[in-house]
């Protein structure tokens, strides 16, 4: 998804047109945007499978559309500013093979500077791991079925309705993942959920995820549980 980001957008068309790994479906959505985002779009429409350039009403109604046009077993979403960590990615993701609702690798953190930092994800996940982090959606390939069967991101969330989501199929509904030791893709930290004044509301968003997804009385054993892990875990550091 895009909106007013052409610079961002072309970095991460150029990282998908790149591909050595061409059976992709590459779906752009564009917010309506002013800044020459549509003209670059169409100036390279011959290499986008679908695209749309209108008004939405938030991040995850984009990634709805996106997700409702696909027709690949497989989604990714890969937003603009964010790129592929290198050309061969989507051979190496493909050569592991895919069977899981869910295939996740490691992300490299990129600031505003163009600093790179190292993110690992773990191989399992589990009430600890989405307490204190979540799965991050650039280098996160979800079955596309997942969505038609337990639902779509939940647009009331401005910030976390991603973090919801994976609470929804990956905990409650014990969906089956696998993590790849390999790096998919570059996350730009300067996005939405990255600034001071949002911090707020997205931690009232993920405690929203719980409560809509467990009773307030498992939610507080959840944090009570966690809270007790990471106190050993310093003691032990």
């Amino acid at each position: 998804i895009n909106y007013n980001n052409s610079i961002g957008l072309e970095k991460t068309m150029s990282s998908v047109f790149n591909q050595t790994f061409k059976d992709v479906e590459y779906i752009v959505i564009d917010g309506g945007s002013q800044d020459g985002s549509k003209e670059l779009i169409e100036k390279n429409a011959s290499r986008i499978s679908k695209w749309i350039s209108e008004k939405d009403s938030g991040i995850y109604n984009a990634q709805n559309k996106g997700v409702k046009l696909a027709t690949g077993e497989y989604c990714l979403f890969l937003n603009s500013g964010d790129y592929l960590a290198d050309n061969s990615v989507l051979q190496k993701v493909s050569d592991a093979g895919l069977s899981e609702d869910f295939v996740y690798g490691d992300l490299l953190l990129e600031n505003n500077q163009e600093q790179i930092e190292k993110a690992f994800s773990p191989d399992k996940l589990n009430v600890h791991h989405f307490m204190i982090s979540t799965l991050w959606h650039p280098c996160t390939f979800i079955r596309r079925e997942v969505f038609v069967k337990y639902g779509y991101y939940k647009e009331n969330y401005k910030i976390t309705a991603d973090y919801e989501f994976f609470i929804r199929t990956v905990l409650k509904h014990k969906l089956k993942y696998k993590h790849l030791s390999l790096f998919v893709a570059v996350f730009n930290t300067g996005g939405i959920g990255s600034t001071n004044t949002n911090r707020k509301l997205q931690e009232k968003e993920r405690e929203q995820s719980w409560l809509e997804n467990y009773s307030p009385l498992t939610y507080s054993w959840f944090k009570f549980k966690t809270k007790l892990k990471r106190y050993k875990e310093a003691k032990l550091g």
